[in-house]
């Protein structure tokens, strides 16, 4: 979604445990989250398990875990759960004055978004850009099927489809 923004993205995933400072199962399913992604996207700037002070604080990171790859801070936050999620980021709106856009559903066949309650205008225009985003972005798989059935309707006798069941009567 940042690149969608010209954002690079640093990706930090959230927990109550700073690498591996703490065996916990949510802890280690974000850790195991971590390697899932290192792996099917190298590129991607991506650290993790830690805690959200550790992830958005450079000093802390950079002073304390100067192995992690997250030096500067994460401008993109995954949180454990979706509970987690939507806690965070109503606080952060709330209490901090952040500026949020969400909630943002992703990886469905076409653009579809979800207004909360009581949104304000900057909240709808953020999502129509977010949609207007996404709708410009076809996936390979949907620009071919619709090529597909391009080259059919064009095809000699393919207008058959069209012709109606009943016949005409005069």
């Amino acid at each position: 979604m940042a690149r969608r923004f010209d954002v690079e993205p640093s990706v930090a995933f959230l927990s109550f445990s700073n690498f591996g400072s703490t065996q916990h199962p949510s802890a280690e399913k974000m850790k195991k989250a971590v390697e899932i992604v290192r792996q099917r996207e190298p590129s991607l700037m991506v650290d993790g398990e830690m805690q959200a002070d550790t992830a958005v604080v450079p000093e802390i990171i950079e002073e304390t875990y100067p192995f992690s790859l997250l030096q500067g801070g994460a401008n993109v936050l995954i949180f454990p759960s979706l509970e987690a999620g939507n806690i965070a980021y109503k606080l952060l709106a709330r209490i901090g004055g952040a500026q949020v856009i969400g909630p943002v559903l992703m990886r469905l066949s076409k653009p579809v978004h979800v207004l909360q309650r009581g949104a304000e205008v900057s909240d709808i225009v953020n999502m129509v850009a977010v949609a207007v985003v996404e709708a410009q972005e076809v996936p390979d798989s949907r620009k071919k099927a619709e090529a597909r059935l391009m080259k059919r309707m064009l095809a000699p006798n393919s207008r058959d489809h069209l012709k109606s069941p009943v016949p005409e009567t005069i």
